[in-house]
């Protein structure tokens, strides 16, 4: 089984910036995708980034210019740099591995952007 463990959320102001870690507990290339998904306290569940066996890389409309995906194939890890934060950034951040039919998800962690 994989494992997918979130590090890095916290509190910041507006306008701080955070970097979250995702660490997989195996080859992130053995996935077709890691994503990284947020949820805020009443709304859905939304796709913030994903970044490919590739390399390619998408994200929210919303995020655009602010957040960058990357990896680490060496540490197994996938990052999300998050600058310029707003409080509408505030959410539980989830990393998700994906591989055809199988999927993987972290537990999340907490960001919280606020003065």
């Amino acid at each position: 089984q994989v494992q997918l463990v979130e590090s890095g959320g916290g509190l910041v102001q507006p306008g701080g910036s955070l970097r979250l870690s995702c660490a997989a507990s195996g080859s992130i290339f053995s996935f077709n995708t890691m994503n990284w998904y947020r949820q805020a306290p009443g709304k859905e569940r939304e796709l913030v980034a994903r970044i490919s066996r590739s390399g390619s890389t998408n994200y929210a409309d919303s995020v655009k210019g602010r957040f960058t995906i990357s990896r680490d194939g060496a540490k197994n890890t996938v990052y999300l740099q998050m600058n310029s934060l707003k409080s509408e950034d505030t959410a539980v951040y989830f990393c998700y591995a994906g591989s055809f039919a199988t999927t993987y998800w972290g537990q999340g962690t907490q960001v919280t952007v606020s003065s």
